[in-house]
């Protein structure tokens, strides 16, 4: 994939969003990647925790509100927790969410799902949305 990087994505409303929301400061991370190392749910992540946060750093808007990343994220918060800088990647994946359900877009419409795909929903895709809803 080719992306272009320039000055004025990077100084961009969406990175200013980002971080309102969020709380934290994007460019305090520096790429050391433990928290892809310890995210449980990194195998179906189609940009890892480490790159979703480099994305906003360069305000890659579009490839990271196309990402499944932010739907798969189960907010163990396990990333916040290896983190040496003291970055809640977690409220980052929150606030990318939060950017896209303000837009009424969802990953998966409840009214999308049958009666049995609902029956087999885990219980931890309960406590999950409930998480990802009251951080």
């Amino acid at each position: 994939m080719r992306i272009n990087i320039s000055r004025t994505k990077i100084e961009t409303e969406f990175v200013k969003k980002v971080e309102e929301l969020s709380g934290q400061n994007l460019l305090a991370c520096y790429q050391c990647g433990k928290c892809s190392a310890g995210c449980p749910a990194v195998s179906e992540m189609d940009i890892l925790p480490n790159q979703i946060i480099r994305y906003a750093q360069l305000g890659l808007k579009d490839e990271l509100l196309a990402s499944k990343s932010i739907w798969v994220c189960a907010t163990c918060l396990t990333c916040n927790s290896r983190c040496p800088k003291g970055i809640n990647i977690a409220e980052v994946l929150e606030a990318l969410r939060q950017i896209l359900l303000r837009k009424r877009r969802d990953y998966v419409g409840p009214a999308e799902l049958s009666e049995e795909e609902i029956g087999e929903v885990p219980p931890i895709a309960l406590i999950s949305s409930l998480r990802k809803f009251t951080s």
